[in-house]
């Protein structure tokens, strides 16, 4: 393999309604494209095609994943009862991100999903999430600022874990912005960390050959921690073993 060999990284799109009455627009947030490059990537920007046969010839293409984070998957294909504070992802985003994962698994590339993104990762295997934290964990604490700033608190990272590797010792905060949060945890993923009050923040794959990661916070924004890159750099060093060992 040369060593000017770069990753392809696949980034999902947001799709939203500017104002009402406008059609819908597609945006990335600009830190996940920086984010990859800067970790070793090419950013290869994904739109919201709803058509398997549409976006498996980009996926074959691709060498890892990332799932952004977006507003709240429908309750509704969870089996659940919506929630007054629910805002749905538009049906064309969250079907566009369930083929993506599908195609994703189905190759085992190294993924990243954030939010929504870890969310979705987790119900694709099994797992279950809260709604709406403050209502069925009236206990927690506050996981965004609901007048819309900026928010953070602690991590607690479990010791022996990948993400263990990646962050390392010493106290961690992380940005917070969410009102759901993953429940059960698939049987094919593990915790690998906390909020303080024991809102899971992260889950990563069971599977040591796989690189899956989840993550509640944003690593890729303009609040990010200077340590949050290096979870960009291993999705890119997972990239790297996989080339190899298929070169081999």
């Amino acid at each position: 393999m040369r060593t000017s060999w770069k990753p392809q990284v696949g980034i999902n799109m947001d799709l939203r309604l500017p104002a009402k009455g406008r059609v819908p627009v597609c945006v990335v947030p600009t830190g996940y494209i920086d984010s990859v490059v800067m970790a070793g990537g090419i950013p290869v920007i994904i739109p919201p095609l709803v058509k398997e046969p549409e976006l498996r010839p980009i996926m074959q293409r691709l060498d890892a994943l990332v799932l952004t984070s977006g507003d709240d998957l429908d309750p509704k294909r969870l089996g659940m009862s919506p929630h007054p504070s629910i805002r749905p992802a538009l049906p064309r985003r969250e079907d566009a991100d369930r083929i993506m994962l599908k195609l994703a698994v189905d190759r085992k590339l190294p993924m990243i999903g954030v939010g929504m993104g870890m969310q979705l990762i987790n119900v694709h295997f099994g797992g279950t999430i809260y709604q709406h934290l403050p209502e069925d964990l009236p206990r927690a604490l506050p996981h965004k600022d609901p007048l819309g700033g900026s928010h953070r608190h602690g991590l607690e990272i479990q010791p022996g874990t990948r993400l263990d590797d990646i962050y390392g010792d010493g106290e961690i905060r992380i940005n917070s912005s969410h009102h759901q949060a993953v429940r059960r945890v698939s049987n094919k993923f593990r915790i690998s960390a906390t909020a303080p009050d024991g809102v899971i923040e992260a889950i990563e794959s069971l599977d040591p050959d796989w690189f899956c990661m989840g993550v509640q916070w944003n690593p890729a924004s303009e609040t990010a921690s200077a340590l949050d890159m290096q979870l960009f750099e291993a999705l890119i060093e997972a990239c790297s073993e996989n080339a190899m060992a298929l070169a081999a």
